[in-house]
């Protein structure tokens, strides 16, 4: 353990506590209890219990500047236990961000500043979406990784340090019982994130009753397994936390491990249901309101009160954040002055803007290529990305030699004196842990400064889901590398085969999936997922060899379908995906007689995207379409009026002998084409784009 000099580690700690603070913490208290009872629903017991600790780090430990919620040296905070959000939204209203008194007063309504969970996307100052129990101390791991990092990339020694900021989480005793929040602080641990502080909320309370009813573990000793360093304290509910004060000091001081600071408190403090489960997630009742503030001081009649002693302690704190970021921008002129690339590099990076020249160094394939499974052509592109792309960081859960993500010139992320690597390393090592790797990364990409990816087997990515659905919703950029992506892995099994999963993908709202069929395709993929909007991009690969295809084109991979093979005045199309294309185009010579176009898909959301002109050329008005993937049929039938997929679970054994077993083969879609073709003489065809939603 050792001392740091940062000013950033004592700024105001050592100011003594004043009646305007307790003033300040009853506002909280009340201010929570008016949202809750104003709207008719909310929580108001965690943010009335946490409001002393909560006030505590606010005005004297975080740095932030409300005029500026995105300043990039600004410390990160982030409220695990979401369901608590009046607490954050008290706070932000009082630090002067863009949160009025009339913003409190509409929680929980539609379209407002402050919904039922914190929002990232809706509310200025909220770093992370979070509710889903865990999910935000998982974030925060990811938010102290890139400071780690960033740190390490940007900082010299003889120079102002221009990353040099704190992750702060509050969590509770839900977020702990959620297996992510393990599997993330165990990586803080490893990592030696010693910016991380995380304060938990130990109330004894949850929606059943006492938490002894299921969690009895010794929290503190299982958060040192991890190699956290842990605290306590007893009084939580004291508007006086010195003590809480002495033990955030000494976690400053404690550089190589994050610190659990355990604060015991009394849920729904004032209340005459305080300290029970009553209080967690229902209104007070306007009789106990008005119990509440008489308890406290306050008007029992008077509503969403600030008085001016509490405006201006937090006006007070407002300028100091405003005066934080000035210091930090001179400090930054200066780092300019003497490290000019590294300073346009931090700027290009703060803007999202993607190094110049790299979709020309991207490689070109011919169908005189070898074979390959397109996990390898991706592997060959990451490497070259990797180069490219200094803020590209990711990496596997332990599955590093099968997803094919290490480039060659990688170096690990690890805790600097770490044998395997450094901070300023970009390849993960994420261990068997797909649900902490997914929702760490979205934490990688809400820090800013970062672009990163992660990777699993397509059929575990359901062990991440809840983060995946997290970064769509929230609009975070994050890449997926999915390989093993049908019965063609082969022996394996069935546990292993992934066949609800790409459904799964493609049903979640502001995300793209792209199965690419060729190396060509998976440039065209990679190129779509670099510019991408502010939404996750999985890429779906295979473990089987597929040839590089004659008409393949990277830029028809951009526009989500193209014709990939063609024929005059077609009887009928073969639509496919991934490994399931060369298919088509076999099935397709088969089909004497017949005038066949075969038409390459891998994405739905970028076709779903194209103008109709460009959708009607590929997929033509009034010609029967079947469509081929060795994955579960669900969804299909918005484009093709037959469909060749699974309907079952997979089975083990080699490749083409599971194919056959469910007649995903070229002569089954042959069979099936001609089937649809003899169906539909005489007979008009449906257009399947003929669909308005």
């Amino acid at each position: 353990m050792t001392d740091t000099t940062s000013t950033s580690a004592t700024r105001g700690s050592g100011a003594p506590f004043t009646p305007a603070d307790t003033t300040a913490v009853n506002t909280i208290r009340c201010l929570a209890a008016d949202m809750v009872q104003t709207a008719g629903s909310g929580h108001p017991g965690a943010p009335m219990g946490l409001a002393p600790a909560a006030h505590t780090l606010f005005t004297r430990f975080l740095r932030a500047n409300p005029t500026n919620p995105s300043w990039p040296d600004r410390d990160r905070f982030v409220l695990s236990n979401g369901h608590a959000c009046c607490l954050q939204y008290i706070l932000l209203h009082l630090l002067g961000y863009d949160m009025s008194l009339d913003d409190l007063k509409r929680y929980r309504q539609l379209d407002s500043k402050t919904p039922g969970h914190p929002e990232s996307h809706m509310t200025p100052g909220v770093e992370l979406t979070t509710g889903p129990l865990g999910q935000g101390i998982a974030n925060a791991v990811g938010l102290a990784m890139a400071e780690a990092h960033l740190a390490a990339t940007f900082n010299r020694p003889d120079a102002p340090k221009i990353v040099d900021h704190y992750t702060y989480v509050i969590l509770g005793d839900g977020c702990l019982q959620e297996g992510v929040s393990a599997e993330a602080m165990s990586l803080a641990g490893h990592w030696k994130l010693g910016k991380l502080i995380a304060l938990y909320d130990d109330n004894k309370v949850q929606i059943d009753g006492t938490t002894d009813l299921a969690f009895t573990e010794n929290v503190c000793q299982r958060v040192e397994a991890y190699g956290w360093h842990t605290l306590s304290v007893a009084n939580g509910d004291a508007t006086d936390q010195l003590a809480l004060v002495a033990a955030l000091a000494e976690a400053h001081r404690v550089t190589d491990r994050p610190t659990l600071i355990k604060v015991t408190t009394t849920i729904g403090f004032g209340s005459s249901k305080a300290g029970t489960y009553k209080v967690h997630g229902s209104a007070l009742g306007a009789d106990d309101v008005k119990r509440v503030k008489q308890q406290l001081g306050m008007d029992p009649d008077a509503a969403f009160v600030v008085p001016d002693t509490v405006r201006d302690l937090y006006a007070s704190v407002h300028a100091h954040g405003q005066e934080l970021e000035a210091n930090w921008h001179h400090a930054f002129d200066e780092y300019k002055r003497k490290y000019p690339d590294l300073a346009a590099e931090f700027e290009r990076r703060a803007v999202g803007k993607l190094p110049d020249g790299i979709r020309e160094k991207l490689p070109t394939f011919s169908p005189k290529d070898a074979p390959a499974a397109t996990r390898k052509w991706s592997g060959q592109v990451l490497g070259i990305l990797g180069d490219l792309i200094p803020d590209l960081m990711g990496g596997s859960a332990d599955l590093t030699s099968s997803n094919l993500t290490r480039w060659p010139t990688a170096v690990d992320f690890q805790a600097t004196g770490n044998a395997h690597g450094a901070y300023e390393g970009r390849y993960v090592r994420f261990g068997v842990r797909e649900h902490g790797m997914v929702a760490i990364c979205n934490g990688l990409a809400a820090h800013g400064l970062v672009r990163p990816f992660a990777a699993t087997f397509l059929n575990f990515i359901t062990y991440a889901y809840p983060s995946v659905r997290l970064a769509a919703l929230a609009h975070h950029r994050v890449m997926y590398i999915l390989s093993h992506d049908s019965i063609g892995l082969g022996e394996d099994g069935p546990t292993h085969q992934p066949i609800e999963t790409l459904a799964l993908l493609r049903a979640t709202p502001n995300m793209w999936v792209l199965r690419p069929a060729d190396g060509n395709e998976v440039v065209g993929a990679y190129w779509a997922a670099l510019n991408a909007p502010s939404i996750p991009v999985a890429l779906i690969l295979s473990r089987q060899n597929v040839p590089v295809l004659a008409g393949s084109s990277a830029d028809g991979t951009g526009r989500g379908a193209y014709v990939l093979q063609d024929a005059a005045n077609p009887a009928v199309l073969l639509v496919a995906t991934g490994t399931e294309v060369a298919l088509g185009v076999d099935a397709a010579a088969l089909l004497d007689g017949l005038a066949v176009r075969v038409v390459s898909m891998p994405s739905w959301e970028l076709f779903d995207a194209q103008p109709r002109a460009y959708q009607e050329s590929v997929l033509p008005p009034g010609v029967p379409v079947v469509a081929v993937e060795a994955l579960g049929t669900f969804g299909w039938r918005r484009y093709a009026h037959a469909v060749v997929g699974m309907r079952a679970f997979g089975a083990s054994g080699a490749p083409e002998a599971v194919y056959a077993k469910f007649g995903i083969t070229k002569e089954a879609i042959a069979a099936k084409a001609r089937e649809v073709v003899d169906y539909f003489k005489g007979k008009a065809v449906p257009n399947v784009l003929n669909r308005f939603e």
